[in-house]
């Protein structure tokens, strides 16, 4: 089979080395570098123990109340465009207790067996920095945690204990924080990752299974022939041929697939993130300071900063405000924190969204050698080699890992 894959983040290239691995001859386009954009800014962490669904309880309601606030965990932008709109409707209709932990046990069975693919990546020769420190879940008020712990059971039964801290438990876990912090959880299983260094080994592997990747080369149209594509047209008007196609594009598979002639509601929500380097604080875990939602990610050489959910955003520029509020919540979380150096240029970038904060696997009614794989939110680095699998076992026949009914709540064709 000859497979093009469209996007050239984590999702993209971990389809790429599934279908190359299984005997595909592959060839990836990106319209810009392999791994800049959401891949290369994320919280740097395989986050199962933060698998919830964006649409929650709750949810649009508080950003609604916070949108008088710039520097508040989720932003909701004004705007009467009429598709914005409709997805914003959409995505309130999700935001109910039934659908969100519906969406939890969905996300948690597709990243199951993401540490395993991590470790299977490795063995199989792929040179990247990966930790097993674990995440500390950190929070200010016994409100917040008992309202985060309402979820936990559903953790539980795939597996993943928590373990319960108050008080002084909370800095004897990590002597870093602050008094200020009086309640956590901690997962033990969830690992921490530098993207860059997966994307190159991602990128190397690709080329040692004699698969193409075209950086700069962006897909303008598609080639049809009855209900099957037959080719993609790039920029520069180029035809490449093709048995299957794959759309694994990020935010822009919206607009792709829209000239394929299928409707998919995936929105940008802009997300930010902050490296020093050298490292101003050594900590004993990755964490996430609930009560602010900023990661603190620590990696070989330096640490990750990493907030905010920023949904109307029209661009990947840097909003001063939101960054400042990812560096209080670090001087307030931390006691030794001060005004450190080796702050590095603030990163802002668009991850993919979808109205009931469902990834979006699958093949197009519309065309039956069409595929996509998109729409992961925040969990794309937790939920890329899971989904790479899932797809890739859809496009070659054989039996995936979700079954029937899990598969038709991640399928494209559901909107």
């Amino acid at each position: 089979m000859k497979a093009v894959v469209v996007g050239g983040g984590v999702v993209g290239l971990t389809t790429a080395y599934e279908l190359a691995s299984a005997g595909c001859e592959v060839t990836v386009l990106e319209a810009g570098r392999c791994g800049a954009a959401a891949s290369h800014g994320n919280a740097a962490k395989i986050a199962i123990a933060e698998s919830n669904p964006v649409p929650a309880p709750g949810v649009l309601l508080q950003g609604i109340k916070w949108m008088l606030k710039p520097d508040s965990p989720l932003s909701i932008r004004p705007s009467l465009a009429p598709g914005y709109i409709k997805f914003l409707l959409r995505m309130a209709m999700h935001c109910n207790a039934r659908d969100f932990e519906a969406g939890l046990d969905l996300h948690l069975r597709l990243g199951a067996d993401a540490n395993d693919l991590f470790d299977d990546y490795q063995r199989a020769g792929m040179d990247f920095e990966m930790h097993a420190k674990g995440v500390l879940l950190a929070f200010e008020t016994r409100e917040r945690f008992d309202e985060h712990s309402e979820s936990l059971a559903a953790f539980e039964s795939a597996g993943h204990i928590a373990e319960h801290l108050h008080g002084d438990a909370v800095q004897a876990a990590e002597p870093a924080l602050s008094d200020r912090l009086k309640h956590g959880l901690f997962f033990p299983s969830d690992r921490q990752i530098e993207p860059d260094s997966l994307t190159r080994a991602l990128l190397t592997k690709l080329d040692v299974l004699g698969a193409t990747v075209r950086e700069g080369v962006a897909v303008t149209r598609f080639v049809r022939s009855g209900d099957r594509v037959t080719a993609v047209v790039t920029d520069d008007a180029e035809v490449i041929s093709a048995d299957a196609v794959v759309v694994a594009a990020g935010v822009p598979t919206g607009e792709l697939l829209a000239r394929l002639g299928q409707k998919l509601p995936i929105y940008s929500g802009k997300g930010y993130s902050l490296d020093y380097s050298p490292a101003p604080i050594q900590l004993r875990t990755s964490l996430t300071l609930e009560d602010a939602r900023v990661a603190v990610t620590p990696l070989n050489g330096m640490l990750r900063l990493a907030g905010t959910m920023e949904f109307g955003s029209k661009d990947d520029s840097v909003n001063a405000v939101r960054v400042e509020a990812i560096r209080r919540a670090a001087r307030e979380a931390f006691h030794s924190w001060g005004e450190p150096e080796g702050e590095r240029e603030a990163w802002a970038g668009s991850r993919p969204m979808t109205p009931d904060g469902l990834p979006v696997i699958g093949g197009l009614d519309i065309a039956r050698n069409a595929y996509v794989n998109s729409g992961h939110s925040m969990l794309g680095l937790t939920l890329a080699p899971g989904s790479a699998k899932v797809l890739t076992d859809i496009m070659l026949d054989r039996e995936p890992s979700l079954g029937p009914e899990l598969l038709a709540r991640v399928s494209p064709n559901r909107f």
